[in-house]
C-alpha cells in the first residue's frame, strides 16, 4: 500500500516549522524530476510562502494545512493521466 502524498509534504513543511534556525526554511517540490514550487517558511512571522515555478505566481500562507493542500494539488494536477494515453 503507496503512503499518503498529503501526510509526506505536511510533515516536510512541519520539518520547515521545526527546524533550530530563525533563518528562512526552503524546500522545493518536484513530480517526476520536474520543480512544481518552492516553499518557504520564515519563523519570525510564522507564514508560508509558495511559488508555483511553470507560472511565478506566489502565495503565502499562515496554516500548515492549507498550504500541505495547495502543493498537493500543485503535484497532482491530472499529468498521470495524460501520460497513460
Amino acid at each position: 500500500m503507496k503512503g499518503s502524498q498529503l501526510v509526506a509534504i505536511i510533515k516536510r513543511l512541519e520539518a520547515m516549522q521545526d527546524a533550530d534556525s530563525s533563518e528562512v526554511q526552503t524546500r522545493r517540490f518536484e513530480k517526476n524530476g520536474d520543480e512544481r514550487g518552492l516553499v518557504t517558511y520564515d519563523p519570525k512571522t510564522e507564514t508560508f510562502e509558495l511559488e508555483e515555478l511553470a507560472d511565478h505566481q506566489t502565495f503565502q500562507f499562515d496554516n500548515i494545512d492549507l498550504v500541505a493542500m495547495e502543493i498537493f494539488d500543485l503535484l497532482d494536477d491530472g499529468t498521470d493521466a495524460a501520460e497513460e494515453q
